[in-house]
């Protein structure tokens, strides 16, 4: 068990539902209508606990120091519900247009540019989570698996005019 990170693409009338009520969006989660072991639900992301490493590659820092606007694709800083907590806090979201804006930067993005910014030694001083830094190629992967799910969420939700919510449960 560990510290989850999840993307979830809405509508724009959803994301407005769930901003006046949020126990919809609880009840979406975790009322089995999303479901990351159902293959056909390609709304839904879990990334696992790549996201701090996910925004340290973006970022060259931790999810505490950066003032990168890229680390908004994970923590926009716009709270769906500030006394809701989906497990380790409340969700985030991403209008329509943000994801839009997001997406053209993070889409330009390559494997090969990810590797360059990897540095297991400065991630392990940072305790970027989780720290398993040292595994070098094997946590390196698992990263660019992970964020490679946040470009395809992104994409996709760009192309569908949606917005994201994130969470960490």
């Amino acid at each position: 068990m560990g510290m989850i990170g999840n993307l979830l693409r809405v509508t724009k009338a959803e994301l407005e539902s769930y901003l006046e009520d949020s126990s919809l969006l609880e009840d979406k989660i975790y009322n089995d209508e999303v479901n990351d072991d159902e293959p056909e639900n390609e709304k839904f992301v879990d990334i696992d606990k790549t996201w701090d490493g996910i925004i340290f590659l973006l970022t060259g820092q931790s999810l505490d120091t950066t003032e990168s606007h890229l680390a908004r694709i994970l923590f926009s800083g716009q709270i769906i519900d500030e006394e809701q907590d989906l497990g380790l806090g409340p969700a985030h979201y991403l209008t329509p247009d943000e994801v839009v804006e997001l997406n053209n930067e993070i889409s330009t993005i390559t494997v090969a540019d990810l590797k360059q910014k990897f540095n297991p030694e400065k991630m392990t001083e940072l305790q970027i989570y989780p720290t398993i830094w040292g595994e070098g190629d094997d946590a390196f992967e698992y990263l660019a698996d992970g964020f490679s799910s946040v470009q395809n969420i992104f994409a996709n939700a760009a192309k569908n005019s949606e917005a994201i919510i994130t969470f960490i449960n």
